[in-house]
């Protein structure tokens, strides 16, 4: 059986790009924080299916929560960056990104006491204008693998073209990307986020399936911890399509994980792709 790449990217809702118009970053510190209780759960419920995981996990979280960085440790979990403070990477320039990823590599290990090794885009913000640039920032930070290059058409992110599965994006760095399902000649998201909560559960096991079966291929899976936080605080004037996308099937989000996780073998994206 092919193992999965199971991921986390640890931010809270507040942090959310989308939301970026509605809650200013200044502003961060005053809002409730939930990620440490969510994290939590979501430890308790991969403990209990003998699962390990990546946590692509923001210095801006590390430095306020440090318990959160040691119980993933602790866990056996791979320790990941997610960039400091979930800034796109489309809104930096390369001198900017390299220190935002230095920034929180440092933090990380320094709170992990393990290297750090592994980086996901906010927002899977790398593409065809920066991606030259930024593989080169991350290597130069001392990263082995990126996964930040969705290979599908968005109105917020994506590069339909780049490849739909782990590639060399630089001679010391791969690039492993979100799980895609190619159908009707262009790819279609299979990895989980936003389109797992609105997608009926059958159909994302069928695609993932297909993606081991038929590509033969270990499946990359993301969620964000805020997602199984049906009783986050509403985020105020933000328009339909932003209150959707957040809020949708919230509710039944943890139930559709562990089905996720007993249907299928799970692993860190580290062992998966970085074993040979």
């Amino acid at each position: 059986m092919i193992t999965n790449a199971l991921t986390i990217d640890v931010e809270d809702y507040f942090q959310v790009s989308a939301f970026a118009p509605h809650i200013a970053r200044a502003d961060w510190d005053q809002c409730e924080c939930r990620v440490a209780r969510n994290v939590d759960r979501i430890l308790g419920m991969l403990d209990e299916r003998g699962v390990r995981a990546t946590f692509f996990t923001l210095g801006w979280i590390a430095e306020r929560y440090p318990e959160i960085v040691r119980a993933i440790v602790a866990g056996g979990h791979e320790l990941a960056s997610h960039g400091y403070g979930h800034q796109r990477v489309s809104d930096l320039d390369a001198k900017a990104f390299l220190e935002d990823i230095t920034r929180a590599k440092s933090i990380l290990e320094d709170i992990g006491g393990n290297p750090v090794i592994g980086y996901r885009a906010p927002s899977f913000s790398i593409g065809t204008s920066n991606r030259g640039w930024a593989f080169e920032c991350l290597a130069q930070a001392g990263y082995r693998y990126s996964s930040s290059v969705y290979p599908v058409k968005h109105d917020h992110y994506g590069m339909p073209d780049a490849p739909r599965f782990s590639h060399e994006a630089h001679p010391s760095l791969i690039e492993v990307p979100p799980t895609t399902v190619r159908a009707f000649a262009r790819n279609w998201p299979a990895s989980g986020g936003g389109y797992f909560r609105l997608m009926p559960y059958a159909l994302s096991r069928r695609l993932i399936a297909r993606v081991n079966k038929t590509d033969r291929q270990a499946a990359v899976f993301y969620f964000h911890p805020w997602e199984l936080d049906k009783d986050q605080p509403r985020v105020p004037g933000i328009g339909v399509k932003t209150r959707f996308r957040h809020y949708v099937n919230i509710h039944r989000m943890e139930d559709r994980l562990k089905y996720l996780l007993k249907d299928f073998q799970w692993g860190r994206m580290d062992h998966i792709f970085l074993s040979a």
